[in-house]
């Protein structure tokens, strides 16, 4: 099982969105819708070029401003995240079911640390953070990852994302796709189950989306 993490298993996406509008008004400007949902599943060096270009400031030092929403939204982790529906309970049945389990998110290291407060340290077998990867999200390297790190063929992977990026990244890998839209609608495509929460997925879909047959016990 390969799970994305923000706008997945935590709702944190409401996070993102206030530090993002916050560093644009820092900058004398207002954050777009458009542009905001266009960040949702990118790596931090793409939002920061997507946030620059919508405040018609692409002279920005796009490490400076990584630097300061990293800091800002650790602040907001640290005051707690909350679970996106179902989430919990199913990686709870997926971990008592012994399937092996990582995480595959384009959040950095740091801020993963601080959001396993919440998800728990044993709830993963491997974690691929997005700047421990050469390639980030839309790129199947991430997922790839995470399926070699498990030693498990990603074919025999299902994995779970909430946006257009995080799902395009897990079909170019070759895995099984469960969507769970949260922010940012994703159309209909060949080889994505979808939901519109977790609440409705369980052990038996999970093996029905790589037509096995469901776990026994």
């Amino acid at each position: 099982m390969l799970f994305d993490m923000d706008g997945t298993l935590v709702d944190s996406e409401k996070l993102w969105d206030v530090a993002l509008h916050e560093l644009a008004a820092e900058y004398g400007g207002t954050l777009s819708d458009p542009a905001r949902k266009a960040m949702i599943g990118s790596s931090m060096a793409a939002s920061m070029r997507i946030l620059h270009d919508d405040l018609d400031q692409p002279g920005r030092d796009p490490e400076a401003s990584a630097a300061w929403i990293d800091a800002r939204i650790l602040e907001l982790f640290r005051t707690g995240l909350r679970w996106r529906p179902g989430a919990l309970n199913l990686l709870r049945a997926v971990r008592a079911a012994g399937i092996p389990t990582a995480l595959v998110t384009s959040s950095g290291r740091p801020l993963v640390e601080v959001a396993l407060d919440t998800l728990g340290r044993d709830s993963f077998d491997a974690i691929v953070c997005g700047d421990e990867v050469e390639a980030a999200k839309p790129h199947p390297e991430p997922y790839l990852t995470a399926a070699r790190l498990l030693g498990v063929p990603i074919a025999r992977c299902v994995a779970i994302e909430d946006s257009p990026t995080g799902v395009a990244s897990a079909l170019a890998a070759g895995a099984a796709v469960l969507a769970v839209p949260a922010e940012v609608p994703i159309g209909p495509l060949d080889g994505v189950h979808q939901l519109e929460s977790l609440t409705g997925a369980d052990l038996e879909l999970l093996a029905a989306l790589l037509g096995a047959p469901p776990p026994v016990g």
